[in-house]
């Protein structure tokens, strides 16, 4: 009945021991199978098939001599595709292969369209994570960008003012850094800058501590849960790592390399009217001070100028 049919390649298997390797090397479209086979029982044979991961999926026409109401349900029940009374009708056997063919290959294209579409999906998910990650992430040093320093600013102000913690914020700026792009070129202030953005990394050390790139040679720092003294300690520390990099800067008008001038604020739980606005005037605030101290030192907020909060110039 198969054999001439130009659209179908039938492959006889007379030997059930060998019908599952044979299976899996042709991978039928569909798989006609007796119920009565000597040395093995057709059930039997049709529970192999479904075990097997690479053949679970292909219809499976079972022939039985016998229109059985039990072995129709008993062969439905443990993954026939379809049900032949022996002999069958040409017509209808050509056209049950053909639609269970046609059914399966519809299943492999669909599967394939939902693979390729996951994995879409999957590149979709990495690429905007890339970008959004992108969005937040100063080009030059690799440290947050303004935009991002804005949001965590707001968002550590505010679970600040929840759990009643004060909120450390730093802002520094590289000392006469016009004059050291107008003496090393702007590849030697962009690799400057790079180099200070390192150790603002490193000073950022528990999950929600921020290093930003505020804006040209200017950095900023936000510390949660950092009392003033805490804030002093990482500003001092900010200090003289960037000045032990001893990185040359003739053009210097505090020493003969790169040094940081610092502003320190801190709101305070008791502050409740206090914004991260006001926060990030009274740091700016500090550093004008620094600056007019003479820069290379750090000054807290309210101009405190003890040895715990102003470093020398050298």
């Amino acid at each position: 009945m198969l054999a001439n049919q130009p659209d179908i390649e039938l492959h006889v298997c007379a030997d059930a021991a060998r019908a599952l390797p044979i299976a899996r090397e042709i991978r039928p479209t569909v798989i006609l199978q007796d119920l009565v086979m000597p040395e093995v029982d057709g059930f039997t044979l049709v529970r192999f098939f479904r075990a097997d991961p690479s053949l679970a999926s292909i219809p499976i026409i079972v022939l039985s001599s016998k229109e059985d109401p039990r072995d129709k349900s008993r062969a439905f029940e443990i993954g026939a595709s379809d049900y032949l009374v022996k002999i069958p009708d040409k017509i209808e056997l050509i056209a049950r292969v053909r639609a269970h063919s046609r059914s399966f290959l519809a299943q492999l294209d669909r599967d394939e369209a939902y693979r390729s579409l996951a994995a879409l999906k999957h590149q979709l998910e990495v690429k905007n994570a890339e970008l959004s990650r992108l969005s937040t992430v100063d080009g030059l040093t690799g440290l947050a960008n303004r935009r991002r320093f804005d949001e965590v600013l707001d968002q550590e102000y505010r679970r600040a003012r929840r759990e009643g913690a004060p909120l450390a914020l730093i802002m520094t700026d590289v000392d006469y850094f016009k004059k050291y792009n107008d003496t090393y070129g702007h590849q030697g202030g962009d690799e400057c800058l790079r180099k200070v953005a390192a150790v603002l990394a490193q000073a950022a050390r528990r999950p929600a501590d921020l290093a930003a790139r505020y804006g040209g040679e200017e950095f900023a720092l936000v510390l949660p849960h950092t009392t003033a003294e805490g804030a002093a300690i990482v500003a001092e520390t900010l200090r003289s790592s960037v000045e032990a990099l001893n990185l040359p800067h003739a053009a210097s008008g505090v020493a003969g390399h790169v040094t940081l001038s610092l502003g320190v604020a801190v709101a305070e739980p008791s502050e409740a009217e206090l914004s991260p606005q006001a926060l990030l005037k009274r740091a700016d605030a500090a550093l004008y001070q620094a600056k007019r101290g003479g820069r290379n030192r750090f000054v807290a907020q309210g101009g405190a100028t003890d040895a715990a909060s102003e470093a020398a110039p050298h």
